[in-house]
C-alpha cells in the first residue's frame, strides 16, 4: 500500500517571492549606504581641493605689490581677474575674486571726526570657489588682509556707499552689485555683493559726475538700477551716481521677492471670455516729466494672461478696443501686489458701449472697497440707482414681445396670458385695456437668464414704487424659479418662503435662499387691479446677486449719453458724497467715503 504521509520538499512560489523581496530590501539598503559613503567622500575630496586651490590663490595675492592688489579695471584697480576657471585633477572650479578697500576707524573715517582724507587703509581680498558640475550648492570662501608697508598719503578720490533694502525697509544681504564707471577708459567695473547690513562700501573710488552706473540684483528678487537719460526718459528718477573728492556718496536701492499675477477675463456670470487689448502699469517710476514707469506693457488679454517674476507694486489696468469695456475687477483696481505673492485678478468685462461709467467706492481711512453703498446717477431723464458689490439681472423694456426662451434680446420675454400691453408708454407693462375698462389681472413669464455658477441671490427690486391706490394693496407681485438645466420646460415658481402659494409683494425683498447656486433663472410678474378703471404699471425689475467674480465696491453704468451727470453715493454710517461728473467714452471715478 502506498504511504500517503510522504514528506514534501521545496518552496512555494509565495515563499520564493517573500524571500526575494527581503533580499532586495537588504541589498538596496547596503547599496544606498555605499553610494552615500562614496558621495560624502567625493564631496570631501572636492572641498579639500577647493581649500588648497584658494590657499594657493591667496598666497599669490600676498606676494603681489600692494598697488597691484585689485581687480582689473575695478576699484581698487589691480591685476586680478574678477572671475576665472581653474581645472584641478580633472575637475573644473569657478573662482570669484573680490577686493575691497577698508576705511579703518583707528585713524578716523571719511566724513567723520576726525576726517580721514586717506580712507583706503588696507585691502580685504576674498576668493570663493565652487564646482558647478559636482552638485555643490555652497561655495568655499577664504579671505585675507593686505596692508601697505608705508603710511598712506592723502587721496583725492571719494567713496561710494550702496545700501540695498526690501519693501519693509530691512537690509538685504548677498545682493549682487554691478558698478560701471563710464568716465574712465577703459571703464572701471566692480562686481561685488552686499554685506550682512545690506551695504557695499567702495572706498577710494575715482571721482566722476553722473558716471557711476549701478545695478543691484539677487536670484528670486526684483532688480533696481540707476538710469541713463535718453529721449524716451529725459529726466530719470535715479540718474547715475556722482563721486566727489574726499566725500561719501550714498545711494539706496530697493528690491524684494518677485511674485506672480494670473489675470483672467470673465463676463458677469463668471464665464471665461476672450478679452481685448489690455494695458498694465505699476506706480514705480524710472523717470518724471514725462512719467516713465518701471513696468508698462500692452498685451492681448485673450482668456487670460500670466505675469511671472513680477515686482511688488501697485498696478493699474485698462482695456481698449470696441469689443469690451471693463465693468469692474476682483480685487478692485488699482491693486497692490505683495512681495513673493501669487495673485489672481478677475477682469469683469461687458460688451462695449460708446459711453460708460465705472464707479469705485472706498473707505477713506482704510482704502478698502465698500459694499452696499447706494450709487445714484442722474441727468435729464436718466435716473439709475445701483448698489456696490452686487450683480444685477435687469429688464426695463418688454416691447419686443413673447417667444424668446433664452434671454438674448433684453426687450423680449417667454410668454404672457394676453392680458398685458407693452406699448403705453413703449416698453412698460400695463393691464390690457378694452374700451375704458382694464383687465382685472394678467401675468408675464420672462426668458431664461443665465446667471452663472456659484450665485447667491440677494433681493428683488421693481419700479415705480407708487401705484394708483385704486389698484389695491398688491397690484404687482412676483415669483421666481431657478434650475441648473437650460432646457427645463416646467419651472417651479416660488415665493419668499419657498412655496408656490406666496409672492414677493414689496420691492427690495430678500430672495428665498433655496434658489441659490443654480445657473438659470426666470421670473413671473402678476399685475392686478381692484378697480378696472385703473392699472398698475411696471417700468423696471431687477434681481441682485453676488458670486465670486462680483466686483467689490463697484458699480457699472453703460449705454449712457455723453454729458454732465450728478453722482450721489450714500451708505449707512458714512457721510453722503455727491457731485457732478462729465462722462465721455470710458469714464471712471473713485469715491472715498468718510465714516460718521
Amino acid at each position: 500500500m502506498q504511504n500517503k504521509n510522504l514528506n514534501k520538499f521545496g518552496f512555494t512560489m509565495v515563499e520564493v517571492l517573500v524571500a526575494t523581496a527581503i533580499f532586495l530590501i537588504f541589498a538596496l539598503g547596503i547599496y544606498s549606504s555605499i553610494t552615500l559613503v562614496f558621495k560624502i567622500v567625493y564631496q570631501s575630496r572636492v572641498q579639500i581641493l577647493e581649500t588648497a586651490l584658494l590657499s594657493e590663490e591667496l598666497e599669490t595675492v600676498r606676494n603681489l605689490p600692494y598697488d597691484n592688489v585689485g581687480i582689473l579695471n575695478g576699484i581698487p584697480v589691480g591685476v586680478l581677474s574678477h572671475t576665472k576657471v581653474v581645472v584641478r585633477n580633472g575637475i573644473k572650479f569657478d573662482l570669484i575674486t573680490s577686493v575691497r578697500n577698508v576705511d579703518d576707524p583707528f585713524d578716523g573715517v571719511l566724513g567723520g571726526t576726525p576726517n580721514d582724507t586717506a580712507p583706503a587703509d588696507y585691502k580685504v581680498v576674498e576668493i570663493s570657489a565652487i564646482c558647478e558640475g559636482c552638485s555643490q550648492h555652497t561655495p568655499i570662501i577664504l579671505n585675507t588682509v593686505i596692508a601697505p608697508k608705508n603710511l598712506e598719503g592723502a587721496s583725492k578720490n571719494g567713496a561710494l556707499f550702496i545700501h540695498v533694502f526690501d519693501s519693509n525697509g530691512l537690509s538685504v544681504a548677498g545682493v549682487n552689485v554691478h558698478i560701471v564707471n563710464t568716465a574712465k577708459t577703459p571703464n572701471i567695473v566692480v562686481d561685488d555683493v552686499t554685506d550682512v547690513d545690506g551695504m557695499l562700501r567702495v572706498v577710494d573710488a575715482p571721482t566722476g559726475t553722473l558716471s557711476y552706473n549701478i545695478t543691484v540684483s539677487k536670484s528670486g528678487y526684483s532688480s533696481d538700477s540707476t538710469v541713463i537719460a535718453s529721449a524716451q526718459n529725459p529726466n530719470p528718477f535715479k540718474p547715475p551716481a556722482n563721486v566727489v573728492s574726499q566725500t561719501i556718496t550714498e545711494i539706496s536701492f530697493s528690491i524684494d521677492k518677485v511674485g506672480t499675477l494670473n489675470m483672467l477675463s470673465l463676463n458677469p456670470s463668471c464665464d471665461g471670455i476672450s478679452g481685448p487689448t489690455t494695458a498694465i502699469h505699476g506706480e514705480k517710476k524710472l523717470g518724471l516729466n514725462p512719467d516713465v514707469y518701471k513696468l508698462s506693457q500692452s498685451f492681448s488679454l485673450g482668456s487670460g494672461y500670466n505675469f511671472n517674476n513680477i515686482e511688488w507694486d501697485t498696478y493699474h489696468v485698462s482695456v481698449s478696443g470696441t469689443s469690451y469695456d471693463l465693468a469692474g475687477s476682483v480685487p478692485m483696481l488699482p491693486f497692490k501686489l505683495n512681495p513673493g505673492a501669487t495673485q489672481a485678478m478677475y477682469l469683469v468685462l461687458r460688451p462695449h458701449t460708446t459711453n460708460s461709467l465705472l464707479v469705485k467706492v472706498k473707505d477713506a481711512g482704510t482704502g478698502l472697497p465698500l459694499s452696499d453703498a447706494v450709487v445714484r446717477l442722474v441727468a435729464n431723464s436718466y435716473d439709475e440707482t445701483l448698489q456696490t458689490s452686487l450683480g444685477y439681472i435687469r429688464q426695463t423694456d418688454w416691447s419686443g414681445g413673447s417667444g424668446q426662451i433664452l434671454l438674448t434680446d433684453d426687450t423680449k420675454y417667454f410668454s404672457d396670458d394676453a392680458n398685458l400691453i407693452n406699448n403705453s408708454p413703449n416698453g412698460d407693462l400695463k393691464l390690457k385695456k378694452n374700451g375704458n375698462i382694464y383687465a382685472t389681472s394678467g401675468y408675464l413669464e420672462s426668458s431664461t437668464f443665465d446667471v452663472g455658477v456659484g450665485i447667491t441671490l440677494r433681493n428683488i427690486i421693481w419700479e415705480p414704487l407708487a401705484q394708483p391706490v385704486q389698484t389695491g394693496q398688491m397690484p404687482i407681485v412676483f415669483q421666481l424659479a431657478s434650475t441648473n438645466s437650460s432646457t427645463l420646460t416646467n419651472w417651479d415658481f416660488l415665493g419668499p418662503d419657498g412655496t408656490a402659494t406666496t409672492y414677493y409683494t414689496a420691492t427690495n425683498t430678500a430672495i428665498f435662499s433655496g434658489l441659490n447656486n443654480n445657473r438659470y433663472l426666470r421670473y413671473r410678474v402678476f399685475l392686478s387691479t381692484t378697480d378696472n378703471h385703473y392699472t398698475p404699471q411696471l417700468s423696471e425689475m431687477a434681481i441682485t446677486y453676488t458670486n465670486e467674480c462680483t466686483p467689490p465696491g463697484q458699480v457699472y453704468y453703460f449705454s449712457l449719453a455723453a454729458g454732465t451727470y450728478t453722482l450721489d453715493v450714500s451708505r449707512s454710517g458714512y457721510s453722503t458724497n455727491n457731485g457732478q461728473i462729465d462722462i465721455s467714452g470710458r469714464s471712471e471715478v473713485e469715491v472715498n467715503m468718510s465714516p460718521l
